[in-house]
């Protein structure tokens, strides 16, 4: 095949080099390389290799580069690593976000594991071709695998889902025994049975879960109904080997179910046909990294892209989902019978039990909890994990900060010393900024704290701890005192007999646009752990949030939420988009978008480290308008060049991040 040319994209995070460059294709390379393959390419000079990946091949008289082109230099493996449809993905998601696809393609594709790579590449030459089949005969998956009903909800789900249609599924509250003796939430059965009867059509599917706790839970139901063949793990606690062996098996032509964290959502599955979003309120789905696509951001794109069903689960709706059923993307879908836990508010009440004041337990929630605990587990939810989470000045009672960068200082365990909760410094030789005090007070109780004094309350009790330090899964049904952190509550066998739900009025009062749809997340996560009948007590919180858990209405609340954030523009019902950086950059960016009618400019102000933040709103509309300008201010201040000394040209260090969609942006 003479004269062809490869398109390939480095792997690499400079903006100015996110685009396809032209080189050409030896003789003797020609019959090994194939689109999405590893490449080596010279870049700036001929002895100078850099890495990258074929997007694209063309004869010749295609190039758009009219000049005499470099050629290849190797192809560095055969296996075609870059899946199309993933780089489609890349591309686009980068451009709504204003970042670089080189970015989104290092999370979708591991690191080159050799050996693993090696191994894999043989087995798929030394296996037999499969016989031809006609259009109508069953994939070998469909073969062995029996569609099934989904349990609890109407039989036009299942359709609705084989169809393609985006839907956002509201999870049942209660858990179930699967016949190994494994308790699961009905949540997790519900998206196994949806992607049984995807693979049962031959086709694949892809569930992501925020971390290894559903995971674990998703996994085990799995195992529940399929062979163990037809699951891919793909997630970051995996190790190298392991996870680049997993990414090579969805490359592969038959179908699989993927099951993993945010990054899963670019796995290369095969015909795909549902995609998952479990719990996508979550803010473990916010990427962290450039350009900080949100999993469900990717989800809607890669949904648009391929057609395949959309499903949003979630015991509590998220505003952006509800925002999406309002304008029509998505419908709703209920269980056929709506069964709720009974959540029991205790707004302000105080116990006269020392014992219970101490452990911060109202008094009806305190009567709850000794009478649950004679016959099983009891699950108490507290806001933060270590000691005492938050120490002030015994002088002053000023808040007790980081003398390095200003952040507050905690205790993670009884005589520790203070350190910081931002930056981790120690703290040992710490005065008051206020007064030059030296002692510090306690001023809020962490999961450790709560622990001792639930322990001095209930003497003789089992006190289970469970947080970020200590990794429970599950408790059997014995009586327990199960103390866990938002998030990390483990599965009770046949359920918790009580839910105890402490600092509600801690939790809202953090400063979030998010507050209040996190707390409604969080206290109806754990709230779905209760056995059925057990009291859901939920103390030091009023008002709508409190009032939508009782009643179980958080699509009510999401949908007031949405309407205060509409008249507020705020996002979602706007897009938003930080600006930070340098003075110069930050106004050379607003300059750049001042052409655009539908965005609108808040500040900018000071931030850390003498630079400034501007924060632009504006319509889903403009979204590629305002993408594509603040993208070629970083493009071409990444670019610019000053006099070092000697007269040498360096580059100038970057001066600009650009953010959208961040969900802590206000």
């Amino acid at each position: 095949m003479p004269g062809l040319i490869a398109r390939v994209l480095i792997d690499s995070p400079l903006p100015q080099l996110d685009h396809p460059f032209d080189y050409s294709v030896p003789d003797e390379l020609v019959d090994g390389i194939s689109v999405g393959v590893r490449v080596k390419v010279p870049f700036r000079s001929a002895t100078r290799l850099t890495s990258g990946y074929v997007i694209g091949l063309v004869d010749a008289d295609e190039a758009e580069f009219g000049g005499k082109l470099s050629a290849l230099d190797s192809v560095v493996s055969a296996a075609p690593v870059l899946d199309p449809a993933v780089w489609s993905l890349a591309r686009r998601v980068a451009d709504r976000s204003g970042g670089t696809a080189s970015d989104i393609v290092r999370l979708a594709v591991p690191p080159r594991q050799v050996r693993v790579e090696k191994k894999w590449l043989a087995r798929l030459t030394d296996a037999t071709p499969p016989a031809p089949a006609d259009a109508d005969a069953a994939t070998p998956a469909a073969a062995s695998v029996e569609p099934v009903a989904v349990t609890g909800y109407p039989d036009a789900l299942q359709s609705s889902v084989a169809v393609g249609e985006r839907i956002a599924l509201r999870a049942i509250p209660r858990l179930v025994q699967l016949p190994g003796g494994v308790w699961v939430g009905h949540w997790a059965i519900t998206l196994a049975e949806l992607a049984t009867t995807m693979l049962a059509s031959g086709r694949s599917s892809i569930l992501a879960v925020p971390d290894y706790r559903d995971q674990a839970q998703l996994e085990a139901a799995l195992a529940a109904a399929l062979p163990a063949d037809h699951v891919v793990r793909l997630d970051a606690r995996q190790p190298d080997a392991e996870r680049y062996a997993a990414f090579l098996r969805c490359l592969e032509p038959a179908p699989v179910v993927v099951v993993g964290n945010r990054a899963s959502i670019y796995a290369p599955a095969s015909d795909l046909g549902l995609i998952v979003v479990w719990d996508d309120g979550d803010p473990l789905y916010a990427e962290q990294l450039a350009p900080y696509v949100h999993t469900r951001d990717a989800a809607l794109v890669r949904q648009e892209q391929t057609g395949c069903a959309l499903v949003l689960a979630g015991h509590a709706r998220s505003v952006e989902a509800q925002r999406l059923i309002e304008i029509g993307w998505m419908r709703a879908v209920e269980p056929e019978r709506a069964p709720r836990p009974r959540v029991i508010p205790t707004g302000r009440q105080s116990s006269e039990d020392p014992a219970a004041q101490a452990a911060r337990i109202p008094s009806s929630a305190w009567r709850e909890a000794r009478t649950a605990l004679e016959t099983g587990p009891v699950l108490v939810q507290v806001a933060s994990p270590g000691y005492s989470p938050w120490i002030a000045c015994a002088t002053c009672r000023e808040p007790a900060r980081c003398t390095r960068c200003r952040g507050p200082l905690g205790v993670s365990r009884p005589g520790a010393i203070p350190a910081c909760r931002l930056c981790g410094a120690v703290a040992a030789d710490w005065s008051c900024s206020h007064c030059q005090g030296r002692t510090f007070r306690s001023i809020g109780a962490g999961s450790g704290r709560t622990a001792d004094e639930l322990g001095r309350a209930f003497p003789g009790a089992l006190v289970v701890l469970s947080d970020g330090d200590h990794e429970v899964l599950t408790i059997g049904d014995k009586p327990a005192l199960v103390i866990a952190t938002r998030g990390a509550e483990p599965i009770a066998a046949g359920g918790y007999h009580a839910v105890l739900l402490l600092d509600g009025e801690r939790m809202l009062a953090r400063e979030s646009l998010r507050v209040g749809e996190d707390c409604l997340r969080w206290w109806s996560n754990a709230a779905a752990l209760a056995a059925p009948g057990a009291p859901v007590l939920l103390a030091g919180a009023t008002g709508p949030v409190s009032d939508a858990l009782t009643s179980w209405r958080q699509d009510a609340f999401a949908a007031a939420e949405l309407a205060d954030r509409r008249a507020l523009r705020f996002p979602p019902a706007v897009r938003a988009a930080s600006v930070t950086g340098s003075a110069a950059g930050v106004a050379e960016a607003l300059a750049a978008i001042e052409s655009i009618d539908a965005a609108e400019v808040l500040g900018p102000v000071p931030v850390a480290d003498g630079q400034v933040r501007a924060i632009v709103r504006f319509d889903y509309a403009a979204g590629s308008a305002v993408a594509g300008e603040l993208r070629s201010v970083v493009v071409r201040i990444a670019t610019r060049t000053r006099s070092g000394p000697r007269g040498e040209k360096r580059r100038v260090a970057p001066t600009l991040r650009i953010r959208f969609d961040d969900p802590e942006i206000l």
